[in-house]
C-alpha cells in the first residue's frame, strides 16, 4: 500500500507539469491586457508599456513560465498583478470558505443520497421508488444559478431565515450547500439504487436471508458494504468537482472563496492568481482521486495494490 501511494504521488509530478503548461497558455490566450486594465483607459501608451515592463509582461512566455514555476516550487507564488499583494496572502484565506462549503455539502449529500438510494432499491417498483427517482432526476437537471436564486428569494428575502450573501457563521453555508448538493445527492441516490438492486440479487444475499438474518442486517451489513465501491467513485469525483465547481455558487451567494477569487482574477487577467488557483484545484483533484483508490481496498479487501 505504501509503495502504491508513493508511486501515485510521483506520477502526479509530470501531470502537474503538463497541466501547468496548459493553464499558462490558456490564461495568456484570454483577450485583454492587465496593464491597460490597471492603468486605466486614460493612460498613455508609454505609461502602459512602462507598467507592463514593471509587471514582467514584456518578457517572453518562456521566461514568464520559468519565473512562475520557480516561484511555485520555492513557495514564492509571486504578486497579484491587480493588487500587488503576495498571491499566497490572497489565496490561503480564501481556501477556508471553499473547503467548509465543499465538506459540508459532500457530508449531507452522501448521507442523504445513500439513504434515499437504499430506500428506493428496497422498494423497487413501488410508488416510493418512482417518487424518489423523479426527485433525483429533478435534482440533477436543475441549473445551479436558478436553484440558488430561488432558495435565496424564499429563505433569505421572504422568510429571513438565512443571510442573503456573504459569510455570517455556519448558517451562511446552508443555502449554498443545498444548491451545490442537490444534484450530487440525486446522483449518489441513483448510483446507490442501481448498485443495491444488482447486489440484492446475489446468491450470498439470498443465503443470508435463508439463515434468518434480519433485513436490516442483510441490507446494511452485507449489501450496502459491497455497493459502496461504485458509490465511492462518484463521491470522490464529485468532491473534486465541488472544490473547483463552487465558482458559480460562490459568485451567486458572494462567498469569499477560491471560486469567486478565480472569477474576479480572470476578469482582470490577473495571470499569477489564476494560474495559482487552477493549479491548487488540479492538485486537490489528484489527491482526492488517490484517496478514492485507497478507499477501494478498505471496502473491498480483494483489491490488491502493486
Amino acid at each position: 500500500m505504501r509503495g502504491y501511494i508513493v508511486k501515485r504521488l510521483l506520477n502526479m509530478i509530470p501531470i502537474m507539469f503538463v497541466v501547468s503548461i496548459v493553464i499558462f497558455l490558456f490564461i495568456h490566450m484570454i483577450p485583454g491586457d492587465p496593464a491597460r486594465l490597471l492603468a486605466g483607459h486614460q493612460a498613455t501608451f508609454e505609461e502602459v508599456e512602462l507598467l507592463k515592463e514593471q509587471m514582467g509582461l514584456n518578457n517572453s512566455y518562456i521566461v514568464q513560465y520559468k519565473d512562475f514555476m520557480v516561484g511555485m516550487l520555492t513557495g514564492n507564488w509571486g504578486n497579484s498583478l491587480k493588487t500587488g499583494l503576495p498571491v499566497g496572502d490572497m489565496v490561503i484565506p480564501r481556501m477556508k470558505p471553499t473547503l467548509i462549503l465543499a465538506i459540508f455539502t459532500i457530508v449531507w449529500s452522501v448521507i442523504s443520497g445513500i439513504a434515499i438510494g437504499i430506500i428506493s432499491a428496497i422498494n423497487r417498483g413501488k410508488w416510493i421508488d418512482y417518487v424518489v427517482m423523479i426527485g433525483a432526476s429533478s435534482g440533477i437537471s436543475l441549473p445551479l444559478f436558478w436553484l440558488g436564486l430561488m432558495l435565496m428569494q424564499i429563505f433569505s428575502v421572504q422568510l429571513g431565515w438565512f443571510p442573503t450573501t456573504g459569510i455570517d457563521g455556519l448558517k451562511s453555508y446552508v443555502l449554498p450547500s443545498i444548491t451545490l448538493g442537490a444534484g450530487i445527492t440525486a446522483m449518489i441516490a441513483r448510483y446507490t439504487r442501481s448498485s443495491m438492486i444488482e447486489i440484492l440479487k446475489e446468491n450470498y444475499i439470498r443465503t443470508s436471508r435463508a439463515k434468518g438474518l434480519s433485513e436490516f442486517i442483510v441490507v446494511n451489513r452485507h449489501a450496502l458494504r459491497n455497493s459502496l465501491i461504485d458509490v465511492i467513485t462518484i463521491v470522490g469525483l464529485q468532491f473534486g468537482f465541488l472544490l473547483a465547481g463552487s465558482v458559480l455558487v460562490e459568485t451567486v451567494f458572494a462567498i469569499p472563496g477560491l471560486g469567486r477569487l478565480l472569477i474576479d482574477s480572470i476578469l482582470f487577467r490577473d495571470y499569477t492568481v489564476v494560474q495559482t488557483v487552477l493549479l491548487i484545484f488540479t492538485f486537490q483533484f489528484l489527491i482526492i482521486n488517490l484517496i478514492v483508490d485507497v478507499l477501494y481496498g478498505v471496502f473491498n479487501p480483494k483489491i490488491k495494490y502493486e
